[in-house]
């Protein structure tokens, strides 16, 4: 909620400048012919949200807030599935008001009587009334009262949002902006519109007789990838919070962004889920923790947390790589163990310490290349350096290559830019960096001539069309070649791959995938299977395991079946799913209405009396229409035009 406050501060501070401008043009009064014709047009602003719907709700009730902290206490806002009518919108309308309106101390029954919504006509009227009274009523407020209300502007405007614009209907939208714009001189009115598409859905929804009503002001806020990058980097690529996402978990979390819903709150969910899922099934997650309390809880740990500690295959690796003694004292000694596990951890936070700064000078590089082998997006370049050792890659090398033909002006900006992130870190080893980052940055200043390169001595085109003969020709081409090799490089060419080189060493030594550390399984969540099968939904394989063994869900000792057995005791519509499972294509009701019945009457004993008997079957019959109404609802059956006493089946195959 920070970060998108920080991210939404410049876009709603223009919005705040569009409503408080909007408002003083109210106030303005001129009796020229065009300024009366001006004042019929409302103000309003068109917000462009994007198609991440699923994140709109968040912004606008921020943009709320600030409104009503800024400018006007009556905001109301409009979702289409509220108002399919202008009844409809106008009741939402004026209860929002009325209900901001009333105070939380006020308790007289006068007030409450008067803003009843039985008691008051919706309609635009109405509306007007209830404003004249409200500023009346504020206008004649005690002091103390005035200077909490002294934020918002004199006679506040109504706001009035519609969340969703391209769902509400024409003629909704029509009607309430012609009848507005008849009332715009006693009701200061501004419109707030939602719009995920594009600005051009207001000219497709409205007529120009309408939409010339409306003064309309254009927003745009940021992208949602562009929301997604603050959030890794904020979250993910910081050293503040010591949980981390693995390479696999963390692509799972992006393609679920960018191929379903752009969704930054769902990604956020999918984070929070990754901790839940670490913490409970990860017991060392205690040691997850800052490194200072970490210390502490590694001299608390129990002699079982050390045993799983010594489970840990990274520490097995560790170990391994130790000498015979100190193999013997660490799986031994449960103090030798704290100890090695504590220098383990500070190495540990050393190496995140380190590990960003120089993700990010590495990504100033890549992403200022002609081409982006290891990706745009620090994303994707992060996700390349936990997978594997990233210099051992084709891409890496392909990126090397391009930084090596660089001009003079793009290193320098690259390298101030590796300093700022460099003197910025709270990394210790990075001094001696930023000395020699600073070196470079002297010496390209001194090549101010050495960029261009020197004249080469190539023949012209001209001599080389005297030669006409071809083995001549082939001669001086080979010539050509031989002198290109056997050039020197220029001081700024030499330059320039140290500097190259430098990056490629800094790499090297810092962006280690985290999975070749120790204990990096206390820090990283890994499992991206679970992960997979909560936010991955697969509804026709749980439709199926719950109808066929609802013992999976309901946890009932008496819902335990052998083999393929159907149980009396299941619900009745896992009995008649697994009928429905022997028959064919086409399913005759009343051969499945009959083994139903033998089903849930297996363990009764035979009735003599009749009339209960009747009495039991119309029940039994009862139930089962409502099991077969319930499978054709979920969509594995529906009625059959072959024979009208048939269903037909929808669904085959193995789940």
């Amino acid at each position: 909620q920070q970060i998108q406050e920080e991210m939404n501060k410049q876009f709603f501070d223009n919005l705040v400048s569009f409503l408080r401008r909007s408002h003083s043009e109210f106030q303005e009064k001129a009796t020229e012919w065009t300024c009366r014709m001006k004042s019929r047009e409302i103000p309003a602003a068109a917000l462009v949200l994007g198609v991440n719907v699923t994140d709109h709700d968040l912004t606008f009730k921020s943009l709320t807030e600030v409104i009503q902290n800024n400018i006007t206490p009556y905001v109301t806002s409009l979702q289409a599935k509220d108002c399919p009518g202008i009844k409809n919108l106008m009741q939402k309308l004026m209860g929002q008001l009325m209900n901001c309106y009333v105070d939380a101390d006020s308790s007289d029954e006068e007030d409450c009587a008067q803003i009843s919504q039985n008691r008051v006509r919706c309609s635009m009227t109405s509306l007007i009334n209830w404003y004249e009274n409200i500023t009346k009523k504020t206008d004649s407020e005690t002091p103390s009262r005035k200077r909490t209300s002294s934020r918002h502007l004199q006679s506040p405007p109504v706001v009035v949002i519609f969340k969703d614009m391209e769902s509400f209907t024409t003629k909704v939208l029509q009607d309430f902006i012609v009848i507005s714009s008849q009332h715009i001189h006693e009701l200061p009115l501004i419109l707030i519109f939602g719009i995920a598409t594009s600005p051009m859905i207001i000219h497709s929804l409205l007529p120009h007789s309408v939409s010339s009503l409306l003064c309309i002001e254009l927003f745009q806020s940021l992208s949602c990838k562009e929301h997604l990058s603050t959030i890794i980097d904020k979250l993910l690529l910081t050293t503040r919070f010591a949980f981390k996402l693995s390479e696999k978990v963390l692509q799972v979390l992006i393609n679920i962004f960018l191929y379903h819903d752009f969704s930054v709150q769902n990604f956020i969910k999918g984070f929070q889920l990754c901790i839940v899922e670490h913490f409970y099934s990860q017991p060392l997650s205690v040691l997850c923790c800052q490194l200072l309390e970490a210390k502490k809880r590694v001299n608390s740990l129990s002699h079982s947390q050390c045993e799983n500690i010594r489970r840990l295959p990274s520490f097995r690796r560790y170990v391994e790589s130790q000498e015979s003694e100190k193999q013997i004292a660490l799986l031994t000694s449960d103090n030798s163990l704290k100890e090695a596990v504590q220098k383990l951890l500070e190495d540990l936070h050393i190496y995140h310490e380190n590990y960003v700064p120089v993700l990010k000078c590495l990504h100033v590089f890549t992403s200022s290349l002609p081409k982006y082998p290891l990706g745009k997006q620090i994303r994707e370049l992060h996700c390349a350096c936990l997978e594997s050792r990233v210099w051992e890659t084709e891409d890496y090398e392909s990126s090397l290559q391009l930084a090596r033909m660089l001009n003079k002006s793009d290193l320098v900006t690259m390298l101030q830019k590796c300093v700022e992130i460099f003197v910025s870190s709270s990394g210790k080893e990075f001094d001696k960096v930023v000395e020699k980052l600073k070196d470079f940055l002297a010496q390209f200043e001194k090549l101010e001539g050495a960029c261009q390169e020197q004249e080469e001595s190539i023949p012209s085109q001209k001599e080389l069309q005297k030669k006409t003969d071809l083995y001549h020709l082939q001669k001086t081409l080979l010539e050509l070649k031989e002198s290109r090799r056997s050039k020197k490089l220029t001081k700024f060419e030499m330059l320039r791959f140290e500097v190259v080189d430098f990056i490629d060493s800094l790499v090297r030594n810092y962006l280690v995938p985290a999975d070749h550390k120790t204990l990096h399984e206390i820090m990283y969540f890994n499992t991206a299977s679970a992960l997979r099968e909560h936010l991955n939904a697969a509804p026709r394989i749980a439709l199926h395991t719950a109808l066929n063994n609802p013992y999976c869900y309901l946890k009932n000792q008496a819902l335990k079946s052998d083999g393929g057995s159907i149980s009396n005791k299941a619900p009745d519509i896992c009995i008649a799913y697994k009928l429905h499972l022997e028959c064919g294509r086409l399913i005759n009701l009343v051969d499945w209405l009959e083994a139903f019945s033998t089903v849930v009457t297996a363990v009764e004993g035979p009735n003599g009396d009749a009339a209960v008997s009747d009495q039991v079957d119309d029940i039994i019959h009862a139930r089962f229409i409502r099991a077969v109404s319930e499978l054709e609802l979920l969509g594995f059956i529906k009625p059959s035009k072959q024979k009208t006493d048939h269903v037909a089946r929808l669904t085959w195959g193995s789940c």
